[in-house]
């Protein structure tokens, strides 16, 4: 099972004969290996995992997919919190 994050292309490269790009993924950037997806323009969505953007996907998507991101890590917090309470 993978865990992709979802992040907005916003800038390409090349690097040792690789296609490189910056991704900003909740504003902080992150460098991935963009050979999965040869055809992604800066400005697209994609997600990430393990350095390496693994499919195109639109903007409502890559939205919904923060959320649950953000929901998850919000419940993680609240459950720390809890425990550290008692």
């Amino acid at each position: 099972m993978c865990l992709a994050i979802p992040g907005k292309l916003i800038a390409i490269s090349q690097e040792h004969g690789l296609k490189m790009g910056s991704v900003d993924i909740s504003g902080s950037v992150t460098r991935a290996c963009l050979e999965y997806v040869p055809d992604i323009q800066v400005g697209q969505y994609t997600i990430v995992h393990a350095g390496f953007a693994l499919k195109i996907i639109d903007e409502a998507e890559a939205a919904e997919s923060m959320q649950v991101w953000n929901e998850l890590l919000r419940a993680e917090a609240e459950e720390r919190s809890a425990r550290e309470r008692r």
